[in-house]
């Protein structure tokens, strides 16, 4: 079986045991080096070619932002996944990793009582994050021959996607977003191309802790036109405005006077998350109907989905990123292989598409 080769890279000696210790518990992860900081793991990267680094943000030397940048910088296109702390500090560092070239996160264990509890919260957040991120196709050597040069696993075959036709007729007076894996920097993408505020309200779940959705909110505000906030209850949505699901709270939407307002609730994680882009689609196509745009970008899991064909049914359009595009193409390649799509779309295409959309009903291309 192809195992996938892991560098960890902290400066504490006690978490790159953790992390090591974690990763090792599966068998098809080999955790094949460690660095104390990040000069340190670029020599580690040229000499042991891992599939994917872990990566401390604050070190000593080199820290971590620093690091994925030169390491980015030296061509180098492995997965780098943070390890970050839950904290202001620690969310906006982590945000500037991701802007660096950073692939995604995790945080730290916080108020664990054990050893044994601290392994299996790592385990359980990074092991999946590195099967998704490093898919092994099969019969794929286990490792590479000595001297021998290694070189990128080949693509998993493309999933088939079938396009649903357009619906006639529509408008659309909102749109939903749902995105986790590589959300941060699609999100900014899509933010940068809507240059002007859209005339109806943007509503969008991205799989975040507490604390990383409002600096997250606060950094696509700069980016475009649209006023992006981090959702609070009772809000009334208005056009131009974009409202982040705030971490660790479903957002549903209810009817208002003015159309619809949110509410914030936490309820059981649903898809194993919270927020959950399933919550959020169903609430949205029970005050709206089929008058909504929904857009699903990249992401692991297949959050979104089964709400998807609520949205699609009550008469809505679905724009999805491709494959190519996507870091993780689990929740829109969820979506596109089920038949719920009607444009499957590279991600520099997709502001452009919500803004015809938006402004033709239902013409997105």
């Amino acid at each position: 079986m192809a195992r996938i080769r892991v560098l960890v890279v902290d400066d504490s000696v006690v978490v790159r045991r953790l992390v090591t210790d974690a990763l090792s518990s599966d068998p098809v992860i080999d955790v094949v080096g460690v660095a104390a900081n990040g000069q340190i793991a670029q020599t580690k990267v040229g000499q042991l070619a891992p599939d994917l680094v872990t990566m401390d943000i604050e070190m000593p030397v080199m820290d971590g932002i620093d690091a994925v940048r030169t390491l980015r910088g030296a061509g180098h296109r492995m997965p780098i996944i943070m390890f970050s702390t839950l904290t202001e500090r620690g969310a906006t560092a982590t945000l500037d990793a991701l802007s660096a070239g950073a692939t995604d996160y995790v945080t730290k264990p916080a108020n664990v009582g054990s050893v044994t509890e601290s392994l299996q919260r790592v385990a359980s957040e990074l092991i999946p994050r590195i099967k998704a991120l490093v898919p092994r196709p099969a019969g794929a050597p286990e490792r590479p021959g000595a001297g021998a040069p290694r070189t990128a696993p080949a693509p998993p075959a493309r999933r088939p996607v079938v396009l649903r036709a357009r619906p006639e007729g529509r408008k659309v007076r909102a749109v939903v977003v749902g995105s986790s894996t590589g959300g941060p920097e699609a999100l900014s993408q899509v933010m940068r191309g809507i240059t002007a505020p859209l005339p109806v309200p943007v509503v969008v779940v991205q799989h975040m802790p507490p604390v990383f959705t409002r600096q997250l909110a606060a950094r696509l505000d700069r980016l475009g036109g649209s006023t992006v906030v981090e959702a609070t209850a009772g809000q009334d949505l208005r056009p131009g405005t974009v409202y982040i699901a705030p971490g660790d709270l479903h957002l549903t939407l209810e009817p208002s006077a003015s159309g619809a307002r949110t509410v914030l609730t936490q309820g059981p994680p649903v898809n194993f998350c919270r927020p959950s882009v399933d919550v959020m689609f169903r609430s949205a196509v029970q005050v709206f109907g089929g008058d909504l745009l929904g857009v699903m970008l990249t992401g692991m899991g297949s959050d979104g989905r089964a709400a998807t064909e609520d949205l699609v049914l009550a008469g809505g359009t679905m724009l999805v990123q491709d494959e190519p595009t996507s870091v993780v193409w689990g929740m829109p390649g969820a979506v596109a292989t089920a038949g719920l799509a009607h444009a499957v779309l590279p991600l520099d295409e997709m502001a452009a598409a919500m803004v015809r959309g938006v402004e033709a009903g239902v013409t997105v291309r």
